[in-house]
């Protein structure tokens, strides 16, 4: 059974390790957060993750973040990461996490909502599409990972 729910602060440890677990150039420009780094910090609040939970066990999660921080940005939220443990994926998780991001921004009012993938990473960008997110626009060569140069797609979601 798998179910969706906000994270809790006593999730910290489970999602920590979930990160390190799926962290990889495939998925994220930025270097993995060294190990024993804690999941919540000043950036991510509970508040701000759901988490999925297959059999009981933490299995993945998605975090919605702020745009800009500016008024004239308020309407917009950006699914800032999204993670499905690696034992766990193909049941559905990563679909179930999206909608629920979908739902919560829908519940926090907002009209539109965001995201950036690596153009490598295919999976990623079909889940996003089959849950109606549309590129809105492509970051040619942004990032060099690898030796290889890889576009950066600005994805998103009309809500209203």
């Amino acid at each position: 059974m798998i179910e969706t729910r906000a994270a809790t602060a006593a999730d910290d440890g489970a999602l920590a390790k979930l990160d390190e677990r799926t962290w990889s150039p495939e998925t994220s420009p930025a270097p993995a957060p060294p190990p024993g780094t804690p999941f919540f910090d000043d950036g991510t609040r509970p508040d701000d993750v759901m988490v999925a939970e297959h059999d009981g066990v933490v299995a993945g999660y998605v975090r919605l973040d702020e745009g800009f921080g500016i008024a004239a940005h308020r309407h917009v939220l950006v699914i800032g990461g999204l993670a499905v443990d690696p034992d766990r994926r193909r049941l559905g998780i990563g679909r179930l996490l999206v909608d629920a991001a979908i739902a919560e921004a829908r519940r926090r009012g907002a009209r539109k909502l965001s995201l950036r993938v690596l153009g490598h990473n295919t999976g990623a960008r079909r889940l996003y599409a089959s849950c109606g997110f549309a590129v809105e626009g492509v970051l040619q060569d942004e990032f060099l990972l690898g030796g290889e140069y890889v576009d950066d797609l600005l994805m998103a979601c009309a809500l209203a």
